[in-house]
């Protein structure tokens, strides 16, 4: 008898002879760059340092693509991106200290996002590990621990035949659902000396799926099947599993509407008779929910923006599908099922029967009208005309990355994003500097769509300098600047609460003169003028800016009253 441990696999006598004779002059950082080749990565986000020069240098002997950004911070938010559309790890090359710390508000919006971001990072020579406190530059007590509390893993090398291993498993956990970012750390002095162990040619790092329990499948198609009154939110894990023709066949058999978190943007059609959109911010979505007798949760926590800033109070029974444990009735009572979102749709689709319900369009379509009624009492023609045009202007399957701004906000409930995975902002962690380095990764991923970035000039400085990345690497990127002048939200927020605004206007660069600095075309656009302008810019190839001064107002929310 054979048992699965008891097979070996020989190896040829080709690869016999390359592990008798690697080829000379590599090191550890060459060890780095194979097994991110051997595992199927083709693309490497980062900036270099003095300690992580070992990496870079192997670069130039591997066929990988390196995507060098100008800030630690935007080279995440770029691999994250890649990783969002690629649906792989996405590697990200760091060094110690100062340049490993500023990514962590990236690796922040990557872990709230579930994006699969795999940081590798250099650290001081082995001598100062474990408190040795030898004085090296960059060095911190324990790196590491800066680290634990945002990534899903942390990955120690301390020797050369750790590395192949050690990435392995961080690749494995960074697209073991939920996805999200880990961490890698590599001192100095391996990552420089000469090695002689033979190349990394193939590595297996399969993640294992996250498989529901059928008990509670079960369970919840019977609910669903003999529901009143089903509901469907769906989050961010069918976005990130792939599961949106999964959800929307089960909507259909079940009759069930459908509203899409702003994390789950393209989860489920925008125009379908059962689509509510993402009026999440809205009271008369938030009562229509609540007045689900079963109400199916499909990849989200129901967090603060997701639950109408925890005013909803769901009456009937909840369901709940999460691949983040710690997220299974974290808010509400519900019948939890630990699985990903593909797979539980898959497991429900199988078991639910039809249900015919021939008032739920109807339903639907009243719920939309009072939220356009309500909206439309408010008088923010400007706001509605922008987005409008933005809808216009980007090509249907092109995908858009938003910066935490007013126009971003607006979009979050009333951009139809026309795909599945075409929609992105940083509403994960809140994040300013999000949407221009994000695109520019999105870019790098996809080169057949035009990407569209949008900001706010407060969050257009904080991503200002990759304006040089994109015109170095001609990423087909075209960044719309809404400048008001300041933080714009803010401003309203604090005028609303404390009568005036404090510490949130901004001295104002000529934005197109800038971007034309950088060898970039700018133009300066107006609220009639966007959609030609945008168009233009978007079916320019390589990168452009299009700024438009504006001052925009959010419509008013239901969740204080």
């Amino acid at each position: 008898m054979t048992h699965d441990h008891d097979l070996v696999l020989r190896p040829s006598a080709a690869q016999t002879e390359a592990a008798l004779n690697p080829p000379p002059g590599r090191n550890g950082g060459d060890l780095v760059v194979e097994t991110l080749s051997g595992l199927g990565a083709t693309t490497v986000f980062g900036l270099p340092g003095q300690h992580a020069l070992g990496m870079f240098d192997a670069l130039r002997r591997s066929s990988l693509r390196y995507i060098g950004l100008r800030v630690e911070n935007n080279a995440g938010f770029a691999a994250d991106a890649y990783g969002r559309i690629t649906g792989e790890a996405a590697p990200l090359l760091l060094s110690t200290g100062p340049g490993a710390l500023t990514s962590l508000a990236a690796l922040q919006e990557a872990r709230a996002a579930s994006a699969p971001v795999l940081a590798i990072s250099s650290q001081v020579p082995t001598a100062g590990l474990g408190g040795g406190r030898h004085g090296y530059l960059h060095e911190l007590p324990d790196q590491q621990a800066s680290f634990r509390g945002v990534v899903k893993s942390v990955h120690t090398v301390r020797t050369q035949s750790q590395i192949p291993s050690a990435i392995a498993a961080a690749w494995e956990s960074a697209l073991t659902a939920p996805h999200g970012p880990v961490w890698v750390e590599i001192p100095q002095d391996v990552l420089l000396a000469e090695t002689s162990l033979p190349q990394v040619t193939a590595m297996d790092a399969t993640p294992e799926d996250l498989v529901p329990r059928p008990e509670l499948t079960a369970l919840a198609a019977h609910l669903l099947s003999s529901a009143e009154r089903p509901a469907i939110i769906a989050g961010g894990g069918v976005v990130r599993s792939d599961a949106s023709g999964k959800l929307k066949s089960l909507a259909e058999k079940l009759n069930a509407p459908v509203v899409t978190t702003f994390g789950g943007k393209g989860a489920f059609p925008w125009i379908h008779p059962l689509s509510l959109q993402s009026w999440l911010e809205d009271r008369h979505t938030t009562d229509f929910l609540e007045d689900a007798d079963v109400l199916l949760v499909v990849g989200s926590g129901l967090g603060e923006l997701s639950s109408n800033y925890h005013t909803f109070k769901p009456r009937g029974r909840v369901i709940q599908i999460e691949a983040d444990l710690g997220k299974l009735e974290s808010n509400h009572p519900a019948l939890g099922i630990h699985a990903d979102a593909r797979l539980a749709l898959s497991a429900l689709l199988e078991t639910v029967g039809e249900r015919p319900d021939p008032s739920a369009a109807g339903r639907v379509s009243t719920v939309l009208a009072r939220v356009a009624e309500r909206i439309a009492a408010q008088e923010l023609t400007l706001e509605q005309d922008l987005l409008a045009s933005v809808r216009r202007a980007l090509p249907a399957g092109s995908p858009s990355f938003w910066d935490m701004t007013i126009l971003a906000y607006w979009a979050w409930s009333a951009f139809d994003p026309r795909g599945k995975n075409t929609m992105h902002s940083a509403q994960g962690a809140g994040g300013l500097g999000y949407g221009f380095p994000a695109a520019l990764g999105a870019a790098a991923a996809d080169p057949t769509h035009p990407v569209l970035a949008v900001s706010g000039d407060g969050g257009a400085l904080y991503s200002i300098a990759e304006l040089a990345t994109a015109r170095q690497y001609g990423l087909d990127v075209t960044w719309l600047i809404v400048d008001d002048g300041g933080y714009g939200i803010l401003r309203e927020y604090m005028t609303d609460a404390f009568g005036r605004a404090t510490a949130t206007e901004l001295s104002r660069p000529d934005y197109v003169a800038l971007a034309e600095s950088f060898g970039v075309p700018g133009v300066l656009t107006t609220p009639g003028t966007l959609e030609e302008d945008l168009a233009e810019a978007l079916a320019t190839p390589g990168p452009s800016v299009v700024v438009l001064p504006a001052l925009l107002r959010m419509f008013a929310p239901t969740h204080l009253g």
